[in-house]
């Protein structure tokens, strides 16, 4: 029964290898645990491209929403904390933390203006790609795989150009480990609510979620793995979806 017992929680922990986006520093200062992001109620991924909560998640249950705005000056830094569960690892010696090292895939982040981003619905909303970190073809690692080395953070630079307000930041990792098969890449996402400031004047391009994705995508059904299974694209450009990225 005991033995019975280990090897079920065993399973549990090895097919639950999953991350939630949870923490964010502005310029290397770090904002707290949960101040102002919107993370989804546990660290299950969304499957299917279509579904309803594509752009911010589903909120975490039983806990308000933070309402604070984080003030992030265009050109700085922004940093997004990923651990396997809320608060870091699982357990003692997780090895899964922040991720599972097998669920390699891109990192990327979107902005959406909003009049008042602590309240703002997620719904209907524009979105327009500022960074992303994909496959590096010199040597076949992922953004998963930066972030995996930097202990669950992750940083990009908000271009100089964003046009100052209030914003939704989309920040999304894509795992591609099963992505060979039709609606199995794994997307976590979480949003951030910020307060551009700046003299920028610009947006990108902009898309749904959902709408932007579609599960045919090249960089959504792909099979990541070369003729000797290793997880690098055979060292081949990579799509990252959503688009380009804007520039100033």
């Amino acid at each position: 029964m005991k033995a019975s017992l280990i090897f079920t929680v065993g399973i549990a922990a090895v097919a639950n290898a999953h991350a939630i986006a949870q923490r964010v520093k502005v310029a290397g200062v770090d904002k707290g645990q949960m101040v102002g992001v919107r993370a989804p109620s546990d660290n299950n991924p969304i499957l299917n491209v279509q579904d309803a909560n594509m752009a911010c998640n589903q909120n975490r249950q039983n806990t308000p929403v933070d309402a604070t705005v984080i003030a992030v000056a265009a050109g700085q830094e922004i940093s997004v904390w990923w651990q396997h569960v809320f608060g870091g690892p699982q357990y003692s010696g997780d090895a899964d933390n922040p991720i599972a090292k097998s669920h390699k895939g891109p990192l990327i982040y979107y902005l959406a203006k909003v009049d008042n981003a602590a309240y703002a619905s997620p719904t209907g909303l524009q979105w327009f790609k500022v960074a992303q970190d994909g496959l590096d073809t010199n040597d076949g690692t992922w953004g998963v795989d930066r972030m995996i080395q930097n202990n669950g953070w992750h940083s990009f630079t908000l271009p100089s150009c964003v046009a100052p307000g209030q914003y939704l930041l989309r920040t999304e990792l894509i795992a591609l480990h099963s992505a060979g098969t039709s609606g199995q890449a794994q997307f976590y996402l979480s949003c951030v609510q910020i307060n551009v400031t700046g003299s920028g004047s610009k947006t990108g391009s902009t898309m749904s979620f959902p709408g932007a994705y579609q599960a045919s995508d090249p960089g959504i059904l792909i099979s990541i793995y070369d003729a000797q299974g290793n997880p690098t694209n055979g060292k081949k450009p990579y799509a990252v979806p959503g688009g380009n990225v804007m520039t100033c």
